[in-house]
């Protein structure tokens, strides 16, 4: 991604920067202007978006047109439009020229190629932060609980080493290590966590605890009834990394605009070559192909494939962090 920055600064300085004082083709010359950006540009769109072209491919190989097939389309046909605007200027119309020289889409490939990896980067910075709220989850619970033996003695014990029907003691301050019954004594529990009651709850013999709330005072002994991934503790760890992997409804129509509008725009294309072709000035050829050619660059639709995924992914980790739990993607449409 930063390369694909780093490439695109000057690209876009070079091919813009006289609309903000900065006439850098002025100053360098136009023709070394254009074989600097082709310098630039070529080892983004052959290595770096190698990865796009494989996508659209797939895609295409399967008859399954997506985002990708038209990102492949798009900087493909700007990179190969620039390397003939480039090296064969000759082949395009008068009216194309600036002096010897054609206008290239360099720094359209370019900045199309780095957009698309900010986005992956936000999703994957947005699931990363998920994955944060997921683990700040399961640090409610404690690593060992304090076991009560037959014989009344006390340990510590593996919080993986307890099982249902093992009688516990909880001591005040400490988390509930697992869901359990209160068998004996009293005690007020912090069940922020699961309710958002800022509020302790008394407990008393035959009530319901849940492991990762907090025992406030007291020194209850407890009957473990759930149990390790049965908890609901684990449950709701579940439920938020369930949130961050589904899909909301409104994924699926950009899925099925995407197939549509990819058809569409290839078809668009394709009828504005043939137009111009047949209608357009002379030479009829150079002038189709630049057409056809601007309808797939202008087409990219970046946002449409980023945009939901990377909403709900931050969605869910963000409400996590704040105690507001997410079902699915769904809810949050």
């Amino acid at each position: 991604m930063w390369i694909s920055a780093a490439a695109a600064v000057p690209l876009v300085i070079l091919t813009t920067g006289e609309l903000v004082g900065l006439p850098a083709r002025e100053w360098i010359g136009h023709q070394a202007a254009v074989y600097i950006e082709f310098v630039l540009a070529t080892p983004i769109i052959l290595w770096a978006a190698l990865p796009f072209f494989k996508r659209g491919w797939e895609s295409i190989r399967n008859v399954s047109p997506n985002m990708w097939t038209l990102i492949a389309l798009g900087v493909g046909a700007a990179y190969v439009y620039s390397l003939a605007a480039t090296f064969l200027p000759g082949i395009f119309p008068q009216a194309y020229r600036n002096g010897l020289s054609v206008g290239t889409y360099y720094e359209a490939a370019v900045v199309i190629v780095a957009l698309i990896f900010v986005g992956q980067v936000l999703e994957l910075r947005a699931r990363e932060r998920t994955g944060d709220a997921i683990r700040a989850l399961l640090d409610l619970a404690p690593k060992t609980a304090r076991r009560i033996l037959p014989d009344g003695t006390e340990y510590d014990a593996p919080l993986e080493h307890i099982v249902e029907g093992d009688r516990l003691r909880v001591r005040p301050g400490d988390s509930i290590p697992v869901d359990a019954e209160v068998l004996e004594g009293h005690s007020s529990i912090d069940e922020s966590m699961i309710t958002g009651e800022p509020f302790p709850v008394e407990k008393t013999q035959g009530d319901r605890v849940t492991g990762g709330t907090i025992n406030k005072n007291g020194t209850p002994a407890i009957r473990a009834t759930q149990v390790g991934t049965d908890t609901v503790l684990s449950q709701i760890v579940d439920m938020v990394a369930g949130a961050k992997r589904s899909r909301a409804p409104i994924q699926g129509l950009a899925d099925r605009v995407s197939s549509v509008f990819v058809p569409a725009v290839v078809a668009i294309a394709i009828i504005s070559f043939v137009v111009w072709l047949l209608f357009g000035p002379g030479p009829a050829l150079a002038f189709a192909v630049t057409v056809g050619i601007s309808v797939l660059i202008i087409a990219c639709p970046c946002a449409l494939g980023l945009a939901t995924p990377i909403s709900i992914t931050t969605a869910a980790g963000r409400g996590a962090q704040a105690g507001v739990l997410i079902k699915d993607a769904e809810a949050l449409e």
